[in-house]
């Protein structure tokens, strides 16, 4: 890791935006861009493609150390993820490897044995890292910090909009409990639970437009616009 590559973490809960924001700050600073929680979801999708018991904390582990994730964008300029040579962009955003994520991620050793794969994300001339422990952990020392929040209800709701554009049969309900319930499972683990550091600007993104998310985060980065 190199000390003096810039780093901007951008912290916060499922369904917050942290995820589009990131995307569309790294690309407006041409830095590269970290996906913490693509790697958690990629590791449980293999320990589920092996029938891995995710209460096994050793057999994660190997699974952690075995599963190759590679970031790569289609002709379209989408993000894809692949796994172990597998596309599996599409499994990733389900609502199941989301759990298995949240599982696995209170597992210590689990954690371990991911913080230096997602350190070594940290290349000039930037990163924009995304996660839940980005500015506690993975990167302590960034030079940029962000927490985006938004109330549980809004955060349902942009994940049901998004379900329902796949095709995805949800309900708004089901989703609202599925969303508190990980809440408390980030914010309880023992290890890396979930909460803003301490330099950390917060941003509560609850009915603001994208773009006036980007710009807050780019001020902080670069400075207002003149």
């Amino acid at each position: 890791m190199t000390a003096s590559t810039p780093v901007l973490t951008i912290d916060g809960p499922s369904g917050s935006g942290k995820g589009t924001i990131s995307r569309i700050v790294a690309q407006r600073l041409g830095w590269h861009y970290l996906d913490s929680g693509a790697l958690y979801r990629a590791v449980g999708i293999a320990a589920g493609w092996s029938d891995i018991d995710l209460s096994d904390a050793s057999a994660l582990v190997r699974c952690t150390f075995d599963t190759v994730v590679r970031f790569r964008d289609d002709a379209g300029g989408e993000p894809r993820v692949i796994v172990n040579d597998v596309d599996a962009t599409d499994e990733l955003r389900t609502e199941t490897a989301g759990a298995a994520a949240s599982a696995i991620a209170a597992i210590p050793e689990v954690r371990a044995a991911l913080k230096d794969r997602q350190r070594a994300f940290r290349q000039l001339p930037g990163l924009v890292a995304d996660g839940r422990d980005m500015g506690t952990v993975i990167f302590p020392d960034a030079a940029h910090k962000v927490f985006l929040t938004a109330s549980a209800e809004e955060r349902a709701e942009r994940r049901y909009k998004q379900l329902k554009d796949k095709g995805v049969s949800v309900t708004m309900d089901g989703l609202l409990r599925e969303i508190l319930a990980r809440d408390a499972r980030d914010a309880s683990r023992t290890v890396a639970p979930l909460r803003p550091a301490d330099d950390a600007v917060h941003i509560d993104t609850t009915g603001l437009p994208i773009e006036v998310v980007v710009a807050r985060v780019l001020d902080i980065v670069v400075g207002p616009a003149p």
